[in-house]
């Protein structure tokens, strides 16, 4: 059986993945998974393809064990990966619960880390992985601190992993979205405060998705950027002393610019 799998697929851009994958990948079945099962039922009637939710909450070691013994009894092929599960919390450190901030590199960097390897003895040659990755991963990112350094964490693994498993024939690619609308703000901004508050452009998920897609199906790249504003962010931030590149963050948070209503 060949299947592909999905994590944070109750929602946002994890959502989009497996309702757009048919375009690239024609799987018997998409084992999507993410704690809200409910939302996850709703993919089989929307899919243009087989969904299996499996509900599981990747910040426990038992999610993995279950979900190693699913693999082991099915032994399946696994044509995609998709690590879109992660959440991130804005504001002063201080207003963030040092929990939530363990759970933050428990969830964005752990549990990609722990299904990657899970899943690779079932992915043979032709098989991609895609990490959900985002534009905080480039810099330092005073007030979304700890996701900005949970995300250089995702950046710099999948590079290193996409050479590594080249031998192998799989792919491996980081995909490094900007502003996305999605449910991600309504938990970022529960700690926030007024310290973020400025988005110079918002995207929206499918459009995301789609470019996340091709370039990996499509292109040789590492990492994915979406929409020509972000990619020469991305250059410039290489080539400028990142001391320079904080100050220029922190100039911006003074002014509020597309912030209404991202947290309803």
């Amino acid at each position: 059986m060949n299947i592909a799998i999905v994590t944070g697929a109750s929602s946002g851009m994890g959502r989009e993945f497996v309702l757009q994958l048919s375009e690239y990948v024609r799987p018997d079945e998409i084992w999507a998974i993410a704690r809200r099962g409910q939302e996850l039922e709703k993919l089989k009637g929307e899919c243009a393809l087989p969904v299996r939710p499996i509900a599981l909450d990747l910040c426990r070691e038992e999610s993995f064990r279950e979900l190693e013994g699913l693999l082991a009894a099915e032994k399946p092929n696994v044509e995609l990966l998709v690590n879109a599960a992660g959440f991130g919390k804005f504001g002063f450190y201080g207003d963030i619960p040092v929990e939530e901030e363990c759970r933050m590199i428990d969830l964005n960097c752990k549990a990609l880390l722990r299904m990657t390897r899970l899943v690779l003895p079932y992915m043979g040659k032709g098989g991609h992985i895609l990490q959900l990755d985002s534009l905080s991963a480039f810099q330092p990112v005073p007030y979304i601190t700890t996701y900005g350094a949970t995300k250089a964490f995702v950046l710099s693994y999948s590079r290193a992993m996409n050479r590594e498993l080249k031998e192998q024939g799989i792919r491996c690619m980081a995909m490094n979205p900007g502003w996305v609308k999605t449910e991600f703000f309504r938990h970022a901004f529960a700690t926030n405060g007024s310290k973020v508050q400025y988005f110079d452009r918002l995207y929206e998920a499918k459009d995301v998705v789609k470019t996340g897609l091709r370039d990996l199906y499509r292109s040789k790249k590492d990492y994915s950027v979406h929409g020509f504003p972000v990619r020469t962010q991305v250059r410039l931030v290489k080539l400028l002393p990142h001391s320079l590149v904080m100050n220029v963050w922190l100039k911006q948070q003074r002014k509020p610019k597309n912030n209404r209503n991202l947290d309803a």
